[in-house]
């Protein structure tokens, strides 16, 4: 007798979902790619311009004193600590929001709070986050919009970068992918800019290295969008480390 066949349980049917958007996402338009530009924009009022996320400890401690370290340096963040922990997150996230689900709203808001490994990483999500609520407050929203914007500003103890980022790109219509190709290309932009002022380095030397992380981000992307909650995590040490160090830091030009 042949043996029956073996049916997928409900828990493994989700951790398939989660593994790629849903297919009823809607297309990239012309105005929702606007609407991402805006949020990658450096001039997005939220206070990234403020945080190296590290790289000024680097810098100091001599790991990225020059072109070639600040690449590699920057690379290894992305895959390691960017596709692995907030990427993955703003996937869940985004998928999330557009579900209206508070439930997972919040477990993945407590999970970034709760997974960041200084106090001032912890700080620079919270501030970002809440400052995106601020700017969101000033748009048109519809019922619907209100309600999730809502949400975001009651999540406790505050309203977290990633998760407030991931409203804000879905409220914009975005699919998923597009979504985090703007998150990464945002952060990349950031961090030379950190890397202009902290190492220094000259402007063609900071596009070379943007480029060179712009080239990297879609496979970063679809690592992110793969991984199922089990599978997210953050565990940099030398991040870690370097960050405590960087909170008593005698000079620095940034808050991380």
């Amino acid at each position: 007798m042949s043996a029956p066949p073996v049916r997928p349980n409900a828990r493994s049917r989700r951790q398939r979902e989660h593994r790629r958007p849903a297919a009823t996402e809607p297309r990239l338009t012309a105005a929702s790619l606007l609407q991402l530009m805006w949020l990658a924009s450096p001039a997005l009022p939220v206070g990234g311009f403020s945080y190296s996320e590290v790289l000024e400890a680097a810098v100091g401690a001599g790991l990225a004193a020059r072109e070639d370290d600040v690449c590699r340096w920057l690379l290894d963040q992305l895959h390691l600590s960017l596709a692995r922990g907030d990427l993955a997150l703003v996937a869940r996230a985004h998928g999330a929001w557009r579900r209206a689900d508070a439930e997972a709203i919040t477990t993945l808001n407590t999970w970034v709070a709760m997974t960041r490994e200084s106090h001032e990483l912890r700080q620079q999500t919270e501030q970002m986050g809440r400052s995106l609520v601020e700017w969101m407050k000033n748009r048109p929203l519809d019922a619907r919009q209100a309600d999730g914007l809502n949400a975001l500003a009651a999540l406790r103890p505050a309203p977290t970068w990633p998760v407030a980022f991931a409203l804000a790109a879905f409220q914009a219509r975005a699919p998923c992918r597009e979504s985090l190709l703007c998150f990464a290309f945002g952060w990349a932009e950031n961090m030379v800019q950190a890397a202009l002022k902290s190492v220094p380095l000259g402007q063609s030397a900071g596009q070379r290295v943007l480029s060179t992380l712009a080239a990297e981000i879609p496979d970063a992307v679809e690592t992110a969008i793969k991984l199922s909650d089990a599978e997210r995590q953050v565990c940099t040490p030398m991040l870690a480390i370097l960050s405590a160090q960087h909170e008593t830091q005698y000079s620095r030009l940034f808050r991380s």
